[in-house]
């Protein structure tokens, strides 16, 4: 009985932790309570208003509405919630708003809808604000720090004072990023009136996609899919040595697919997760860091990301589609890689899983299962996709109808099949004793898998907008939620059971309220980084920092990176997925495109913003300010900075994939010719990642020796960059004479691209030269392939290749490069033999290690 209730007190501690970072720790009764909560389920109404496609259809009776008010609106909401939910103090009373918390809810949102009521007027005399904007401003911006404090602590509003400090002081900096400084007048109408700084992208994709993201993660989990995955995850491996530990890995994963917090992820599934790992043997350090490093990797996984997918579709400029594809393979085998370091700390600690079900059935039987439950999910995804493609093509409009009809019939035949097994109580998982059998906890909540099903074909078939497919999948989830109780009672044999069908419509209010109360930290931290945003664009800080890091570095490429990612890792202590991505991206992505390509380097931008994300995210877990091991920590009832330390460690898995997908962007998928291409790239990955995750932990078949561990680190570098070795035996490009770079482009085959080395004169008179990437297009004569395609004339002066023109907003001029600026380099791809050739000494460098430590293992000595 004591182990129940300090089981159940620091779940509490936990769920208090996260309610003051993520839904607001005052808990007000009666009347006001209410308020609050009609108020947050408003902000769900209106959002699912604004995305669906009503306000089109009724345009002729409602006027639409347009970024300069819905934009303002989002944030009305989120920081009003934010004075009304969030106490200003520790000492503040937690059951009743104060007057003062009135009236900065109201004072602020006076200041915020003075936008949508002077909309016109603003647009009029843009750029010549009058005393009442800028005094609306600035009064705006003091309430926005402040419910920024409220809701998500210092560290993010420190960000945003520093940050305008050096808009009005940056005069008085070290020389290297000093700069003239700006008047009140011109910061406030450049942060708040216009779309610059906190009314920027952020709210903007905020407003458009997140919040419709949020709301459905927290109708999937009203409605028990948290607790279906989690039981589904145990089920699946929870009989495994350290069990309950992998089962905590791929609930996170499963979690993270819906989840737009590291936190939230910690609490939802490390509720029971952790107590089920420290049942089996793992110390209370080493259980919260499992599910801190679970719940981090769950905000690098595709489709959320943790909602900053969606910020990544305007700075990237490619769509939700392609960079789920590029994201998807590096975070699932950052998720392969934990697996194996937890079934390493098993091994070495000798533990074992929870037992096997009393019905467990024979290993013919269970595979047999598990392999119908597998292919019936692969079936289902496949005639999501390619099922509704040819239907598209066949019935045109008419498919949607269809669409709709064979949804209800699958949604129907799901739950008829669901209502055969117990619903999955949130108890199962607190008195868990042995492992679930595997088909009928799958079976139990399948159908909370067609939501998915719904994004994936918004996204792929329909190629809807993401706040589209986020609306039409939120829709099918509110139906799921009102109905999957009472329709399971109702093939039951139970008729219409009204306690079920009133036990729906609970959880689909509490959903939207609980929605709309996790989106409030996140509508604020995109506001108030909106200030950083503004400010590098008034200042022109991005140049600076440009300069900043390449005096660090000295110019080195691996220097820069390394020196990127300690920033990147500095910005983010304490910061909420979205707000970090934001502010690391704004500051950092472009200096890593910059000095790259100063260096002769060329890298895709998606690879670029991955690299920052990715550090961004790994703060989550790093002491001193690592929430998520806080309270990881508190349901451990481990120490957090030693759980921090745990997590961190077991997340350089995830810190080592960035610099390899920066200089190796097969792992991102881009470059991939094929289907076999495609499987020798993720097997590679794979063995290499574990081999990796077998040198850090020391641990292979036995106890490493320090010239394994290092073989194996070898291993792993190889199979994943086997590019490095071939540079060093063959020369990538070929150089060209600069002056023959027209028969050099007319010989590039159809589609091509051209890589070239420039220099020149900037507008601010430094002298650089970079590497630049132009495409050439259809085939042709090279002067007029490199002036349509790439948007590029020359001429040619003493044997000089000079920019004559450049095409208006083309590739040329979007690369940097400016007239008269010199070709000084012209390069093809040398004809080498396949970089794979190396991967035959590293895997016959594996065998031998495998063999050796085959031969010592069992002997008392090496384990």
């Amino acid at each position: 009985m004591s182990n129940e209730t300090e089981s159940k007190s620091a779940r509490q501690a936990a769920e208090d932790l996260v309610a003051a970072v993520d839904t607001g720790s005052r808990n007000v009764p009666g009347a006001v309570g209410q308020f609050i909560a009609l108020g947050a389920l408003a902000w769900s109404l209106f959002q699912l208003w604004i995305a669906s496609p009503l306000p089109f259809m009724l345009a002729d009776f409602i006027p639409l509405m347009n970024n300069t008010q819905t934009r303002p609106i989002h944030l009305c909401f989120a920081v009003v919630l934010a004075f009304l939910s969030y106490p200003a103090l520790k000492t503040s009373p937690r059951h009743s708003v104060p007057v003062t918390d009135w009236i900065f809810a109201a004072v602020s949102a006076v200041c915020i809808l003075y936008l949508v009521a002077e909309a016109d007027a603003l647009a009029g005399r843009m750029g010549i604000p009058t005393t009442a904007d800028i005094v609306t401003a600035g009064i705006g911006l003091v309430l926005l720090l402040e419910a920024t404090r409220r809701s998500l602590g210092i560290p993010l509003m420190a960000v945003a004072l520093v940050f305008l400090a050096y808009i009005f002081f940056g005069q008085y900096g070290p020389d290297v990023i000093a700069w003239k400084g700006a008047s009140f007048e011109k910061a406030m109408s450049h942060l708040w009136i216009t779309q610059e700084g906190v009314f920027g992208i952020g709210v903007g994709v905020s407003t458009s996609f997140i919040f419709l993201f949020v709301l459905f993660g927290a109708l999937m989990d009203k409605s028990g899919a948290g607790i279906y995955l989690t039981k589904l995850s145990i089920a699946l491996v929870g009989h495994m040595r350290g069990g309950p530990a992998k089962a905590s890995v791929v609930s996170s994963a499963m979690t993270g697919l819906i989840s737009g917090s590291s936190l939230a992820n910690v609490v939802t599934t490390g509720a029971f997760t952790i107590p089920l790992m420290k049942r089996t043997g793992f110390p209370a350090e080493k259980a919260g860091a499992v599910e801190v490093a679970s719940s981090t990797n769950g905000q690098l996984t595709p489709p959320v990301m943790g909602a900053a997918a969606f910020i990544m579709i305007e700075r990237v400029g490619i769509d939700l589609v392609e960079i789920m594809k590029h994201a998807f393979l590096p975070a699932i085998i950052s998720y392969i890689a934990l697996v194996y370091i937890v079934h390493l700390e098993a091994v070495k600690a000798g533990m074992t899983g929870l037992p096997r079900s009393s019905k467990a059935r024979t290993m013919l039987a269970k595979l047999f299962s598990f392999a119908t439950v597998l292919v019936g999910f692969i079936v289902l995804m496949a005639v999501t996709y390619f099922g509704f493609g040819w239907t598209k093509q066949v019935f045109g409009d008419a498919t949607i109808y269809i669409a709709s009809i064979i949804l209800l019939a699958a949604y129907a035949f799901l739950l008829k099949l669901g209502a055969s097994y117990e619903d999955g109580k949130p108890e199962d998982l607190e008195n868990m004793t042995e492992c679930p059998e595997m088909r009928p906890t799958f079976m139990s909540g399948l159908y909370f898998l067609l939501p998915i099903g719904v994004l994936v074909w918004c996204l792929i078939v329909e190629r809807f907008s993401p706040g589209l497919a986020a609306f039409w999948t939120s829709v099918v989830m509110l139906v799921i939620a009102v109905t999957h109780r009472a329709g399971k009672a109702f093939f039951r044999g139970e008729g219409i059971d009204v306690a079920a069908l009133g036990m729906g419509k609970t959880e689909l209010y509490e959903g939207l309220v609980s929605g709309a109360r996790n989106m409030v930290p996140i509508g604020v931290a995109v506001a108030v980084a909106g200030i950083v945003v503004g400010g590098v664009t008034l200042t022109g800080l991005g140049q600076k920092m440009t300069e900043f890091v390449e005096f660090i570095s000295a110019g080195n490429l691996m220097l820069m990176l390394l020196f990127t990612a300690v920033i990147c890792l500095v910005l983010g202590l304490g910061l909420p997925t979205t707000a970090n991505y934001i502010v690391v991206s704004s500051l950092m992505a472009p200096v890593i495109v910059t000095l790259s390509a100063e260096a002769g380097v060329i890298l895709p931008l998606i690879a670029v913003h991955l690299f920052v994300f990715y550090f961004g995210i790994l703060a989550d877990d790093t002491p001193p300010v690592g929430l998520a091991a806080y309270a990881a920590a508190a349901l451990s009832g481990g120490d957090p900075i030693k759980t921090g330390l745990q997590g961190f460690a077991y997340d350089i898995r995830t810190a080592i994939l960035p610099f390899l997908f920066i200089f190796n962007t097969q792992l991102l998928m881009i470059g991939i010719d094929g289907v076999v291409h495609f499987i020798v790239t993720v097997v590679t990955a794979v063995i290499a990642m574990l081999m990796f995750a077998s040198a850090t932990q020391s641990f292979f078949l036995v106890k490493n020796r320090l010239w394994e561990s290092a073989a194996l680190l070898l291993v792993a570098f190889t199979l994943f960059r086997p590019g490095f070795w071939l540079d060093m035996v063959e020369e990538p490009f070929v150089q060209h004479n600069p002056a023959t770079i027209n028969e050099v482009a007319e010989g590039i085959a159809p589609g091509g691209e051209i890589r070239l080395m420039v220099e020149g004169e900037t507008v601010d008179g430094d002298i650089v030269s970079k590497a630049v990437l132009l495409p050439l297009g259809d085939a042709g004569p090279g002067a007029d392939r490199l002036m349509n395609s790439a948007g590029l004339e020359l001429r040619f002066e003493d044997g000089k290749a000079l920019v004559d023109n450049l095409g208006f907003g083309g590739p040329a001029e979007q690369s940097g490069i400016d007239f008269d600026w010199e070709i000084i380099q012209v390069m093809t791809p040398a004809d080498r033999m396949p970089k794979e050739v190396f991967f035959i000494p590293a895997i016959g460098l594996l065998v031998l290690v495998y063999l050796l430590q085959r031969a010592r293992r069992g002997r008392p000595e090496t384990v």
